[in-house]
């Protein structure tokens, strides 16, 4: 039997998912969200599930402003026990958030469903072949520069986007052919804006407002705006009292076409899609 049939998944999109984020580091911006140990994170996971998770996305580098790359041994050591672990104890969708192809085939073949790279597979040549090979649903996020310094520049060029919308839009649309050119299928191919990726607060709501213009594209869309900065601007909150804050961003965020949601709190996002859905019929 093909690792694609073993831990093959088809996601019905026609109702938001929630995306569980459960980082395998100890310097992810949100310190709730960090774990130490193997064990700890897939507990957390498991929790996640509980709650009423859709997916888990696992993480073992942090892309926050700011971080630094991880070498792929250390990425493989944080990450792999951690999907192994899970995956042993539970069928729920799995995602691997990592820029690096090696990462990304251990992971596929431990049971993962979903690469997500920050990178649009532009880091690795070799990541978009892998996950070709197994049949991976993949998210291709819009960014510019490097995790350390991509909230540099936004700040320091007053034109760094002319219409942060169509750019982004139009970089998306390339990395979405790029991807099928590599044998990867359109049904396996999520976009996402990268909120808070080389971009300012003005281009953050932007982007949240201009999600229908993502839509159209054809592919389903991801936000990760968890208890980012753009909300701490917005409400003058600090990270840990940005909860309010994410889940009026992410309500207004399924408005304008988002499919999945990436979120660190996720009882709560689940009772904010029961209202809504409730409300709306």
């Amino acid at each position: 039997m093909s690792i694609e049939k073993m831990w093959g998944v088809n996601f019905d999109f026609s109702t938001p998912l929630i995306m569980s984020i459960v980082n395998c580091t100890n310097d992810s911006f949100y310190a709730d969200s960090r774990t130490w140990t193997a064990e700890y994170a897939v507990e957390k996971a498991l929790q996640a599930e509980a709650d009423g998770a859709d997916i888990i996305d696992f993480g073992g580098e942090s892309t926050r402003p700011g971080a630094e790359y991880v070498s792929e041994d250390e990425e493989l050591a944080r990450v792999l026990p951690v999907v192994e672990g899970f995956r042993r104890r539970s069928s729920l969708p799995i995602s691997v958030d990592t820029r690096k192809a090696t990462v990304a085939q251990a992971v596929l073949s431990a049971g993962a469903n979903i690469i997500n790279d920050v990178s649009a597979m532009e880091d690795d040549s070799g990541m978009a072949r892998v996950c070709a090979a197994y049949g991976a649903y993949v998210v291709l996020m819009h960014k510019r520069g490097v995790p350390k310094t991509m909230q540099t520049a936004p700040y320091e060029v007053a034109s760094f986007y002319k219409d942060v919308v169509s750019e982004v839009a139009a970089y998306l649309k390339t990395a979405a052919e790029r991807s099928k050119d590599a044998g990867i299928a359109s049904d396996r191919i999520i976009l996402d804006p990268g909120v808070g990726f080389g971009k300012t607060v003005r281009d953050n709501i932007a982007l949240i407002r201009g999600l229908v213009r993502l839509r159209a594209l054809g592919y389903p869309v991801l936000i990760g705006l968890s208890r980012k900065t753009f909300i701490g601007h917005i409400t003058g909150r600090n990270i840990s009292d940005r909860l309010a804050g994410t889940l009026a961003a992410n309500a207004i965020g399924m408005t304008n076409g988002a499919n999945i949601i990436r979120v660190h709190d996720v009882k709560e996002h689940v009772d904010l899609i029961k209202v809504r859905h409730s409300l709306s019929l």
